[in-house]
């Protein structure tokens, strides 16, 4: 696997995952949804934390700068 996620993309995921994971213990968000959420709050936490997103691989997305060489 070839890290396909930068700097910026991983911060925002994780701060997304933060906010969802907030919400979902204070109650705002509850029920079918609220797990719906937290699962793919730990998708995003994992994404992060490996520098790769597979629904990006398809499509060819890279937000990681390139390499020169």
């Amino acid at each position: 696997m070839k890290k396909n996620m930068g700097n910026a993309d991983r911060i925002i995921r994780v701060i997304i995952a933060a906010i969802i994971a907030a919400l979902y213990y204070t109650n705002v968000i509850t029920g079918t949804l609220g797990i719906v959420l937290l699962v793919l709050a730990g998708v995003f936490v994992l994404t992060s934390l490996i520098s790769f997103c597979p629904l990006y691989a398809p499509f060819g997305i890279k937000t990681c700068p390139m390499k020169k060489g």
